[in-house]
């Protein structure tokens, strides 16, 4: 595997950015705290028992993003100029809404320190409110948006992976839509998402000949001629999340990331 916290033996290490150029870096992250009515309630009227919980919130998500590096292994420590924790109270859907900004001007970029940010902010909401209510969900922490770097820039469209919600036996969890007939989630990221003008889409099982990546590439090249960098020697490809091959076999449902090997920090 030729991922940037990989060697050439398969072993973790730490990425080399001594030799990057330094530039702004920017990434915004977000997710939500869904409980509730009544402790949507008293969190918006102070009456929770641990005091200002939206206060305590942001200090340990500020605390988080600067010490990302001791929770997250092989990131660096960053010199961090800025990080903005904000807070939206949607009574709509009894549901705390998270946005998470950091920036600084050095040679890596700063999403794990906003996702982090994100994630320790809703945890200490749960922390702050679970006396009254223990059935919260959190939920939808991502990457909204990055800027700066080699890797150019990046910002999630309205709609992207969207989330629809179906109801079991414990009552609703969130999971990803399903298509009418077999088929794959193909998506294409970093510099061949900007190359290709593609981020993602569908693909139908009748569309291959062969059911594993490599025929996968041949359906992609038939639909658009843009799809031949796919078959670049430096490309790699990942289903559900396991590095694969032109070997590997697809099946429905399946999602299928193609990448360049990244050699950021």
């Amino acid at each position: 595997m030729n991922l940037s916290h990989m060697n050439a033996r398969g072993e973790a290490h730490m990425v080399d950015v001594a030799d990057k150029e330094e530039s702004r870096r920017e990434a915004v992250a977000s997710g939500y705290v869904q409980m509730q009515s009544e402790t949507l309630e008293l969190l918006v009227e102070g009456g929770l028992p641990k005091g200002d919980v939206l206060a305590t919130a942001r200090i340990a998500g500020i605390q988080a993003a600067k010490r990302t590096h001791e929770l997250i292994p092989l990131c660096h420590a960053l010199p961090l100029s800025k990080v903005e924790i904000e807070f939206r109270v949607d009574e709509a859907a009894s549901q705390v809404d998270v946005t998470a900004r950091c920036r600084l001007n050095g040679r890596t970029g700063v999403e794990m320190e906003a996702l982090t940010a994100v994630s320790v902010a809703c945890l200490t909401l749960y922390d702050m409110c679970k006396a009254v209510d223990k059935g919260m969900v959190i939920g939808a922490i991502r990457l909204d948006a990055k800027t700066g770097g080699a890797s150019g820039d990046f910002k999630r469209q309205p709609g992207e992976t969207p989330i629809v919600t179906a109801s079991c036996s414990d009552g609703e969890v969130g999971m990803p839509p399903r298509r009418a007939s077999p088929g794959l989630r193909v998506k294409c990221l970093a510099e061949l998402r900007e190359r290709m003008g593609v981020s993602e889409l569908d693909v139908e099982f009748t569309e291959l000949e062969h059911t594993n990546i490599a025929g996968l590439k041949q359906a992609l090249r038939q639909r658009d001629s843009r799809f031949s960098l796919l078959q670049g020697q430096r490309v790699l490809c990942a289903v559900n999340q396991v590095m694969g091959s032109d070997d590997t076999p697809l099946s429905d449902g399946d999602e299928v990331a193609f990448f360049p090997p990244v050699t950021g920090g």
